[in-house]
């Protein structure tokens, strides 16, 4: 296992979470987008939006570290899917705003998540 380090703090990396470590903490939002900032490098989410789902699967959710620029975010390798409870194990912090509507967004400052004044992102093939 690869510990990270987070500020003072170390974050373990998503990838490496087993099944027998998670436990169902946000079962049944589906599944999500992590950027690799996140699922590899182990960094704690920074921001988080809700949008309709991809397919019957998805749950709309999509994580980042926050500091993923257009280019990275717009490189598909730089994401993987994950179920949503296996990212609320990473960082809990998640897990109050999960039943939030699609078209929510969050962002991390230093006393947690608030909305996004800014909103969902919107996709150029949205326009």
């Amino acid at each position: 296992m690869i510990w990270q380090p987070q500020g003072d703090h170390l974050v373990k990396r998503l990838i490496d979470w087993t099944r027998e470590e998670i436990k169902p903490i946000a079962v049944g939002f589906g599944a999500c987008l992590v950027t690799n900032r996140v699922a590899i490098e182990g960094r704690s989410i920074g921001y988080m939006y809700r949008e309709e789902p991809d397919n019957e699967v998805d749950g709309g959710w999509r994580f980042f570290a926050g500091d993923e620029d257009d280019a990275y975010v717009d490189d598909p390798s730089n994401t993987s899917v994950f179920n949503v409870n296996t990212v609320a194990n990473h960082d809990p912090a998640i897990t109050p705003h999960l039943i939030a509507p699609f078209g929510s967004s969050f962002v991390r400052d230093s006393e947690g998540f608030k909305p996004d004044p800014l909103g969902v992102p919107v996709r150029p093939e949205d326009n």
